[in-house]
């Protein structure tokens, strides 16, 4: 019994799928939207991704069977308090924090900070949380923020205001936020991204309205929504599978690459010889990624008695057997109970393995 290398591959691919579109948000934003206001623009940027995913949604289900809408998942009473506080914490505390903060406070500045939120969110799933960490992930951690810091240092940055303080609360949030969405991850990634983004957007549209911004053009406003669903959405869907399959700390390495992406396709769109800084910043992420893939975390651990409902195939850990008739079709959604077992294979902190080291 073992985690594949090509599923360990596809976790991670889908981590870093998800930080290259979140990370292209950045400069197709300033060719977009360099007019509008920050809440103007983070409203439009959510309501993208929640209307684009509702409507995936609504798409999804014409599409399934009866017995497959019967079973599918769907979230339970005791999870929505973990829904609403990622809601609350990553949906709207954090994108007002940072526009609040950016007002204030220097671009260069602003970027740097941005790289604590890997950070925080790597120290509350480790210490609050008792996700596992072997030395590699905390190298490959500290590789990751150094790279993030080194694309966005400018000499002469500094200062503590009151402005860097509110960008360093909205990474606390979003880290808050990530380890929050991780307990509800077993569900539907769409649903819960969706949520998220017609919450957010909503919240971030109304206090662009009240403080005076008016909405773009018809254009402008659907050309905003899309980057919002692509760089919002569909990254948020991608985030919320690879939190289910690698856990919180490793995700949000993978997602601290995310700025390379940015820098990256900015050098596409306005050509120019790349700095120095450019290649040491790729050099240390890309040692990061290295050292993440090629963890190979395995000890003999007990799974306990877990009823949960999410869409699996009939692996190492999914062998029971069903009360309703199966037309043997995989993957496939319904309620399951894992009987308690013990056993030796390599592993992540995925849903299956939230385990005390």
């Amino acid at each position: 019994m073992f985690v594949s290398m090509n599923a360990r591959h596809n976790a991670a691919f889908t981590a870093l799928l998800a930080a290259a579109l979140f990370g292209a948000t950045t400069p197709l934003a300033k060719t977009l939207l360099g007019s509008l206001s920050p809440f103007m623009v983070a409203g439009l940027f959510y309501l993208g991704s929640g209307v684009g995913l509702a409507f995936g949604i609504l798409i999804q289900r014409l599409r399934r069977k009866t017995g497959e809408r019967e079973n599918e998942s769907r979230i339970q009473l005791t999870e929505v308090p973990w829904l609403l506080g990622a809601i609350a914490t990553g949906g709207v505390a954090g994108p007002a924090l940072l526009m609040l903060g950016l007002s204030s406070t220097p671009a260069a500045t602003s970027s740097l900070l941005l790289n604590l939120e890997g950070v925080f969110t790597a120290v509350i799933a480790w210490v609050v949380f008792r996700e596992n960490v072997d030395l590699p992930i905390f190298l490959g951690m500290v590789a990751i923020v150094a790279g993030g810091i080194a694309l966005s240092w400018q000499p002469g940055a500094s200062g503590v205001s009151v402005g860097a303080l509110l960008v360093v609360g909205a990474c606390v949030a979003w880290a808050i936020d990530n380890n929050l969405t991780r307990k509800v991850s077993t569900n539907d990634a769409m649903v819960i991204a969706g949520l998220k983004g017609l919450v957010a957007g909503s919240v971030n549209l109304g206090i662009a309205l009240l403080m005076g911004a008016h909405l773009p053009g018809v254009g402008k406003m659907a050309a905003a929504m899309l980057t919002g669903f692509a760089g919002y959405g569909v990254s948020l869907v991608l985030f919320v599978v690879a939190l289910r399959n690698l856990g919180t700390a490793r995700t949000g390495a993978y997602f601290s690459v995310a700025p390379i992406f940015g820098v990256a396709l900015s050098l596409v769109l306005w050509p120019e010889i790349p700095s120095l800084l450019f290649w040491v910043a790729t050099a240390l992420m890309a040692l990061g990624i290295w050292l993440h893939i090629r963890e190979r975390h395995e000890h003999p651990h007990t799974h306990e008695v877990l009823d949960h409902n999410h869409r699996h195939r009939h692996d190492e850990h999914h062998q029971h057997s069903h009360d309703f008739e199966w037309d043997s079709e995989e993957p496939h959604t319904h309620p399951h109970q894992h009987a308690p077992v013990t056993h030796t294979h390599a592993h992540y902190p995925d849903i299956h393995h939230r385990h005390i080291h």
